[in-house]
């Protein structure tokens, strides 16, 4: 395996601004990330903070080993009780076999800034990645892409539940799941890995009775022995704990939504696009009701549903709060406030969006009396195995120029090449040709009626339609006769390219861990992968 760093050519301009350390963008961050410094003065803040550091690390025991996780991670749990310890935190959703690849880049961002910290602090920085179980958009985790052929196949699974019940409450249907899964690893090639894989993935289906427990044991079968803990922002034992945090943020509303919405104006006319939509009314909780979540808003000195499902006095929120905190749920604003509240957070990494969008919450962590936490991009990994290499090869195409830009130029100028006579510049020479002799013509018509003149025109543009048609007509044939090399193009652009973003947006990590086994990733997650570096490739 070879693992090199590569900048990509960023097109977007919050990240970029981000990494430049931009003051205007900065003064929305309570710390600048790439201070020599930063992770010393966050620790030294954490200080004025207390945490349940024994009930949690008692719920983490207990959902981790339902989870099967390794002794590395429980011995990690077991140092989350020391006073000095700290977390490297980030999360997302719990997408089918992982979801798209961009949740692994995560996680290995997560453990090796933890352990590079761990060195360089003195103290225990235990890498945590949090789960948001509590989401209900199902549609964004139900699935994944396989490639079949040039092409990336979606393959989607059932569920019965209703809409809005959240990922960690949907019981799986085994027989649904189980037959799903035999569909998925039908398209994949025979490996000496695929045996073992599938039944892998059969046995933790087996003992998991959510999609949140199918997803969180297969996350600690790929990083076994990191000591990586996972957390389920939707299960019952932490809602136990959020208890008294809920009631803050029931209590601090007014002032957690004045704050966002007036930062989410800041940064807009600063020039930044954050896809979140914030006013002063938004309670910025959810109340679970006959098994759905419920996004509520503030009406004077009531909650109600933004459909006007539900209403509820302030206080009548504030006992549901303090005796069944397990119906309330964090949406994007109060979820990191949550998320700070349970944890001693050195670093939070985030993807692109998630950075935007935290920008927003500086005053929101004040209105509860925190600090925001640095806020770190996460890393960005493209795989690349041996045959996509050597097709990368045979063609002299440089991998960071097709993660950056596709290869549909280089595609077209390698079909343009193969003809013995250049038929573009023909073309274009054939179709002056015709406008030159055409012209003596036209001017006749100047003496003439109008319509004659019209004629005249349509008559040209008839001519150089034939030929652009003739010309069409040729390119045709030679992607026939090239085919084969042609889908060598696509090949490429769709392990690097797919659908004009990065492989991690779509690629499942389960395609490389059937060609591979799990021994390569092992490599992965002892690399010191740097993130201010951004991007690696890694060649498999």
């Amino acid at each position: 395996m070879r693992i090199e760093s590569q900048r990509l050519d960023l097109h977007n301009k919050f990240i970029m601004d981000y990494q430049k350390e931009v003051k205007d963008l900065l003064a929305h961050f309570e710390y600048n990330p790439y201070d020599e410094n930063v992770f010393k003065e966050r620790k030294k803040d954490l200080k004025e903070q207390q945490f349940q550091r024994n009930a949690l690390a008692d719920v983490l025991y207990s959902i981790n080993r339902r989870w099967s996780a390794t002794e590395a991670t429980f011995e990690n749990i077991e140092r989350l009780r020391d006073e000095n310890s700290v977390v490297v935190i980030g999360g997302q959703q719990a997408g089918m076999l992982t979801g798209p690849l961009y949740t692994i880049n995560k996680i290995v961002s997560i453990i090796a800034l933890a352990k590079q910290q761990e060195e360089i602090l003195g103290v225990p920085v235990l890498p945590v990645f949090w789960i948001a179980g509590e989401d209900h958009d199902f549609a964004e985790v139900n699935h994944i892409f396989l490639p079949e052929e040039t092409e990336l196949r979606k393959y989607p699974i059932e569920d019965h539940h209703k809409e809005r019940t959240s990922v960690s409450k949907r019981t799986l249907n085994k027989e649904l799941t189980y037959r799903w899964l035999k569909t998925t690893f039908r398209s994949l090639k025979e490996t000496a890995y695929t045996k073992e894989l599938f039944q892998t993935l059969y046995d933790k289906l087996m003992k998991a009775n959510t999609f949140v427990d199918f997803f969180a044991s297969f996350i600690h079968e790929i990083f076994a022995d990191t000591g990586l803990i996972l957390v389920d922002s939707g299960d019952n034992e932490v809602r136990q704990l959020e208890s008294a945090y809920f009631y803050e943020m029931i209590e601090k509303q007014p002032e957690i939504s004045r704050n966002v919405y007036r930062s989410l104006q800041s940064i807009r006319t600063k020039g930044y696009h954050v896809s979140v939509d914030a006013n002063e009314q938004d309670g910025h909780l959810f109340v679970e009701q006959e098994g759905e979540r419920i996004l509520l808003q503030k009406d004077g000195q009531n909650w109600i549903g933004k459909n006007n499902e539900c209403q509820y006095s302030n206080q009548e929120l504030l006992e549901i709060a303090k005796e069944t905190p397990e119906r309330l749920s964090n949406n994007v604003v109060t979820r990191p406030l949550m998320q700070e509240k349970l944890f001693p957070t050195l670093a939070f990494f985030a993807g692109p969006s998630e950075a935007a969008y935290w920008s927003l919450l500086k005053d929101a962590f004040h209105s509860i009396s925190l600090k925001m936490p640095p806020v770190l991009p996460r890393v960005s990994l493209t795989l690349v195995d041996e045959k996509l290499l050597k097709v990368l090869s045979k063609y002299n195409i440089d991998p960071s120029s097709a993660i950056d830009n596709g290869v549909q130029t280089q595609k077209i100028n390698w079909l343009s090449a193969q003809a013995n006579s250049p038929v573009e510049e023909m073309t274009i020479q054939l179709k002056e040709a015709i406008k030159l002799g055409h012209q003596p013509l036209k001017e006749v018509t100047n003496d003439l009626t109008a319509d004659v003149t019209q004629y005249a025109d349509k008559n040209l543009q008839l001519l150089l339609q034939q030929v652009d048609k003739l010309s069409m007509r040729i390119h045709k044939e030679f992607s026939k006769k090239y085919q084969r090399q042609l889908t060598e193009f696509d090949y490429i652009q769709v392990h690097l390219k797919p659908d004009n973003g990065l492989q991690e947006r779509v690629w499942n990590i389960t395609y490389f861990l059937n060609l591979y086994g799990f021994e390569w990733f092992k490599q992965i997650n002892n690399y010191s992968f740097d993130w201010k570096k951004q991007h690696y490739i890694v060649y498999l």
